[in-house]
């Protein structure tokens, strides 16, 4: 037992998680949490305090912390209009299977429901945190505070990871009494796939001509397993967004979307591993194709079709077993390896006419190194990195999921930079999500966080614009943008500001960024980009 506030009781055990980190805005009802933050400076309980500009970029910069490392990223923000900001990010969390804590300040304990007009008060600001996390809570005594953390913590690392909210009213944080602090466990339960299930579906695997396996960020921390059950199949590996990587694209096992698409026609069984799989079950098609399903999530096994098997378990648990139990029904199986680089030879040459999308990202993937992180924004180049930028290991490619939230890609990238400011990180952004999230600027130039941005300058939200064109009849509104010189704005900010004309000049610019401290926006002022859906939105083929 130990005399302390309600909020240095939350620090400890923020500290004892494992929590380094925290995002957020000081303010009103977080007074005696940040006075608590500011007391553990210097003792073995410090906690590294990044104050943002928004608290739109405090929850982006916890989620992008979270997605690149798998481990928890934290962020503090006051109730009312600070939470609301906060949401999106959440939200954004919620679709990627982010494993984020949101701690949310909140009026006196006395006043919650009363309708007084307090400070920031919400009719029901829980009910709003329940609706884009796994789980939250209310701490009504600062004694609850070890438990409710754990618990928190129980939630992030079991069962699916999405983001978890502490709602704690400033007089909870303020309260002084005797508190039992608590250590987390030392590892969590894993659930175990059923031995029968396994044996199936080993049968079926074994048995398949056509194998195909698809992996989602589900299957993040499997990849050794993804590759040696790849290998002993011959089975092509296929990942969107999240899933880049797991199979490095220098494999020549390793396919994104459109390879996917004509190898899905073909295949007889399908290994889905962690990933909704959402475009190939309800627009592809699945007649006549058994599936083996791996997922840590029940629910999600039969949420479009039922598969033929399903093991409910983690990724790397239910793996391993089946690389274990396959070669009993494997016969030894002949290299695809011609056969797979003739595919990615064509799919490359269909790529090739997205332009400029293509050369763009040929140039920033030869110019990335191969630690490098890539994060996407919802732009051109972004949409067509999804099936075109190769990507080397897991959590190297970073997205807002089926989320699609632009504006999200800076912010993110700043929580990705930094969890690892050691490695590059690069973002690419339109001009118009690139402005939702401005203001942290200020926040990467006075923490030094060294993200190099793209900024592909149109003047528009370009694929609204083409859709108004194309889709509903000329009837252009709302989707034509007025921007700042980017560049020279960036040098205003005290970051490195570079204007280029075209990918010719990327190459260096981008050489050059990296090799400086400090963040560098880069502008390219472009025209209308090639539509980038035909390999995105693709047609059923069985």
């Amino acid at each position: 037992m130990a005399n302390l506030t309600g909020g240095r009781a939350l620090v400890e055990m923020l500290h004892r998680h494992g929590i380094n980190t925290l995002f957020g805005l000081p303010g009103y009802q977080s007074d005696h949490f940040f006075n608590a933050l500011y007391d553990a400076q210097g003792t073995p309980s410090e906690i590294r305090v990044l104050q943002t500009r928004h608290e739109q970029g405090a929850a982006y910069m916890a989620h992008g912390y979270a997605r690149a490392t798998g481990r928890v990223g934290a962020f503090s923000v006051v109730p009312g209009p600070g939470m609301l900001n906060a949401t999106a990010a959440l939200s954004t969390g919620y679709a990627t299977n982010a494993k984020m804590l949101c701690i949310a300040g909140q009026i006196p304990s006395s006043l919650i429901g009363r309708g007084f007009g307090f400070l920031h008060e919400l009719p029901d600001s829980l009910a709003i945190l329940r609706g884009v996390t796994k789980w939250a809570m209310r701490v009504e005594h600062a004694t609850e505070i070890p438990d409710a953390v754990n618990e928190a913590f129980r939630q992030l690392n079991t069962g699916r990871p999405r983001p978890v909210a502490l709602e704690v009213p400033m007089d909870v944080l303020g309260m002084k009494t005797e508190i039992a602090l608590s250590d987390p466990p030392s590892s969590y339960a894993v659930q175990q796939p059923d031995p029968r299930a396994i044996q199936q579906a080993a049968e079926l695997l074994g048995k398949a001509s056509q194998p195909i396996i698809l992996v989602g960020s589900g299957a993040e921390d499997a990849a050794a397993e993804v590759l040696a059950l790849a290998e002993m199949l011959q089975a092509p590996v296929i990942a969107n967004s999240s899933g880049k990587g797991i199979l490095s694209n220098q494999h020549y096992l390793s396919f994104s979307g459109p390879g996917g698409h004509k190898l899905w026609a073909k295949a007889d069984v399908a290994l889905i591993v962690g990933t909704r799989a959402q475009q190939p079950l309800q627009q592809w098609g699945t007649g006549g194709l058994k599936i083996v399903r791996v997922d840590v999530d029940p629910v999600e096994l039969r949420r479009i079709v039922s598969p033929t098997v399903g093991l409910v378990s983690d990724a790397k648990t239910a793996l391993g077993a089946l690389a274990a139990a396959v070669p009993a029904h494997n016969p030894s199986r002949p290299s695809r390896h011609g056969e797979m680089m003739t595919l990615k030879e064509e799919i490359d040459e269909a790529f090739s006419q997205v332009q400029p999308q293509y050369d763009y990202l040929r140039v920033i993937r030869s110019a990335l190194p191969e630690d490098g992180i890539f994060v996407e924004d919802l732009t051109q180049v972004g949409y067509s990195s999804r099936y075109m930028m190769h990507n080397y290991a897991p959590r190297q490619h970073i997205t807002s999921g089926y989320q699609g939230t632009l504006g999200h890609g800076f912010a993110s990238a700043l929580g990705v930079k930094v969890a690892f400011p050691d490695r590059p990180v690069l973002c690419v952004n339109g001009d118009g999500g690139f402005m939702y999230n401005v203001q942290e600027l200020a926040t990467a130039v006075q923490h030094q966080i060294g993200v190099v941005t793209i900024v592909f300058n149109d003047g528009a939200f370009g694929n609204v614009k083409r859709m108004q064109r194309d889709d509903h009849g000329g009837r252009v509104i709302g989707s034509d943008l007025h921007n700042p010189d980017f560049a020279a704005m960036a040098e205003t900010f005290g970051a490195t500001g570079v204007l280029i004309n075209g990918p010719d000049d990327l190459g260096p610019a981008l050489r050059e960024a990296f090799a400086r401290r400090g963040p560098t926006l880069i502008e390219i002022r472009v025209g209308e980009m090639a539509e980038p859906w035909r390999h995105i939105l693709l047609p059923k083929v069985r």
